[in-house]
């Protein structure tokens, strides 16, 4: 009995550690939608507590024909977490600057039909990309209630927060202050810049992608070996079923998440500083 306590003991203790690394694995770039009524219960997804519910089933069900406790944790660890450590890395910064760079062409073309900036951003209603399309409608409509141009595209800047967007806006704002005097050459130099950071960027994105892909085909490879394992030969993991050998399995597991959440959190795009950033006074200000 103390050996059952303590070995689930130990189990919660890397369960928790499972979800710790699975908050330093992720960092996205968007900031998070937020969910529906009834999605969440508890501050849980409903997604993950059906993991959360079929890893435990699954742990049990071990559990009773085999006598591995540390099932009962594993498997729910394993079910919960891994998913989340082998899917692919959102490519949200990738998605933006396509966005940038079309509506940016939008720009450059409205322009150098002898539009002013504002016209050229109200003209661009109907052909936005969806990732800027509820932002651009958002700045024409503040343009419409006689917003300045610097204020609105610096409020633009601060609901998008990211480096590249300031850059494309900093710029909008500078040619609006000009006067629209440059502006087509401006914009489409600005496109050609996005352009060649796009093309960086997706070859570093397929760069990081490969040892993804490894280690999905390993850790598919391991579980398969594993549960035949089990299946075939049980007798290879009754060292296992020893109180020590139970703790060295939640380490063993705990390990190789930990080292799964440590190389998704490398091939995650550092996020880079913006420049279009208000003080704190300016904020009051404009409060």
């Amino acid at each position: 009995m103390t050996a059952l306590v303590a070995a689930l003991g130990a189990g919660v203790g890397i369960a928790g550690l499972f979800l710790v690394l699975l908050g330093l694995g992720e960092r996205t770039v968007q900031r998070p939608r937020r969910p529906a009524r009834g999605q969440r219960l508890l501050g849980i997804p409903r997604g993950t507590r059906v993991r959360i519910g079929v890893g435990l089933l699954t742990g049990l069900a071990v559990l009773l024909f085999t006598g591995f406790i540390p099932a009962l944790v594993i498997l729910p660890g394993v079910i919960v977490v891994l998913p989340g450590l082998l899917r692919t890395a959102p490519q949200s910064e990738i998605e933006l600057m396509e966005a940038l760079d079309r509506w940016v062409r939008l720009l450059a073309a409205s322009v150098g039909t002898g539009k002013s900036v504002v016209d050229a951003l109200r003209s661009t209603r109907s052909q936005l990309p969806p990732r800027l399309s509820t932002h651009v409608r958002v700045l024409i409509a503040r343009l419409d209630a006689r917003w300045p141009l610097p204020d609105a595209l610096q409020a633009m800047a601060d609901e998008v927060d990211s480096a590249d967007a300031d850059q494309v806006l900093a710029a909008l704002i500078l040619v609006g202050q000009r006067g629209g005097i440059g502006a087509s050459a401006t914009l489409t130099a600005l496109s050609d810049g996005l352009q060649d950071r796009l093309r960086a960027a997706r070859e570093i994105a397929a760069e990081r992608a490969k040892p993804q892909i490894v280690v999905r085909q390993v850790t598919l490879i391991t579980l398969v070996v594993l549960a035949a394992g089990m299946v075939f030969a049980p007798g290879y993991f009754a060292a296992y079923r020893t109180p020590t050998g139970q703790a060295l399995a939640m380490l063993l597991a705990a390990g190789y998440l930990g080292s799964l959440a440590a190389l998704r959190r490398l091939n995650l795009p550092r996020r880079r500083d913006r420049i279009l950033v208000r003080s704190a006074a300016g904020v009051m200000a404009n409060a």
